[in-house]
């Protein structure tokens, strides 16, 4: 949840894995106890203990797997602190030191201090193969007859509005429910319950991939320069705190020479990603767009009558 909450900023088992400490996994992290004292030797990383594709106690997330190799190339003991991702983890993690790296944020979310991008990301039209859909963008005829199960709020509800589809959403809460798996809008669409979803790629595209059923996997326009909150393609980065300024530069030279890895864990997991953009900003985004000239902006909106 707490990815897809720094997405609107403009808006977390004891098994030992690799160099992995069982006992380590629930050694801090909890509410009033005796702050941490880093020595130095941890690359000590605050996850979601039930939060794939991202991470879970049993280290089986492709963050998971991204934190082992960077914490091998440092030749440091990987370690967790687990909480779960929404609102208040950053504050009873990091902010509390009881670690000292998020493995995705993005990249110019000012509450931490980032890293270079090491990978971008968007959000995905997902659709059965068996449905005979054919969805590339905002503007396909089969959308318009689709139930879409989006999550509301969402930047992709910006272009969803514009194009008059709301008719045909089916929000979905916003606020990670914790009684329901994050596979939650793939099931409904596998159960039948909607048409297309509409959600961030690495959620997405995981479940997708881990389905019995062939579904089709379609990156979503960027809508940005039409207007800014509709911005669905975002630069990710590993952050620490504001003054942590020295670990990352070590960071930053593990992502550096570990990027063959790195990609090779994503697609295997099944995440959409792209080259990154040099500079991306929201602010950027946003001046951009008031930049547009009108008549080209208006032409970007469909009409409705």
């Amino acid at each position: 949840m707490f990815k897809r909450m720094k997405l609107l900023g403009l808006f977390i088992g004891f098994l030992t894995v690799g160099n992995v400490q069982a006992e380590d996994y629930y050694s801090s992290g909890r509410a009033g106890e005796v702050q941490r004292v880093d020595d130095g030797t941890e690359f000590k990383v605050c996850a979601d203990q039930d939060n794939l594709p991202y991470s879970n106690s049993k280290l089986e997330g492709f963050e998971n797997k991204i934190a082992e190799v960077l914490a091998q190339d440092l030749n440091k003991k990987l370690a967790y602190t687990f909480w779960y991702d929404r609102m208040g983890f950053i504050r009873n993690t990091l902010s509390a030191k009881k670690c000292d790296v998020i493995m995705g944020t993005t990249s110019d979310y000012d509450a931490l201090r980032t890293s270079k991008p090491y990978y971008r990301a968007g959000h995905v039209f997902i659709y059965k193969k068996s449905s005979g859909m054919k969805i590339t963008g905002w503007d396909s005829p089969d959308l318009k007859k689709a139930t879409i199960g989006i999550v509301g709020q969402s930047p992709a509800t910006i272009a969803l509005n514009d194009y008059g589809l709301m008719p045909n959403a089916r929000p979905y809460r916003m606020q990670r429910d914790l009684n329901l798996p994050p596979s939650y809008l793939i099931d409904d669409l596998l159960a039948g319950e909607i048409d297309v979803a509409i959600m961030w790629g690495p959620i997405g595209g995981y479940f997708a991939k881990q389905s019995k059923e062939p579904l089709e996997v379609v990156m979503v326009p960027d809508y940005e320069l039409v207007n800014a909150k509709g911005k669905t393609n975002w630069n990710i980065s590993i952050g620490v705190r504001k003054s942590d300024k020295e670990r990352l530069a070590m960071i930053e030279g593990a992502l550096e020479r570990n990027k063959d890895k790195i990609n090779k864990i994503l697609d295997d997991y099944g995440i959409p990603h792209m080259a990154v953009v040099d500079g991306d900003s929201i602010m950027k985004v946003y001046r951009k767009g008031k930049e547009v000239n009108k008549e080209t902006r208006g032409d970007a909106i469909p009409k409705t009558e």
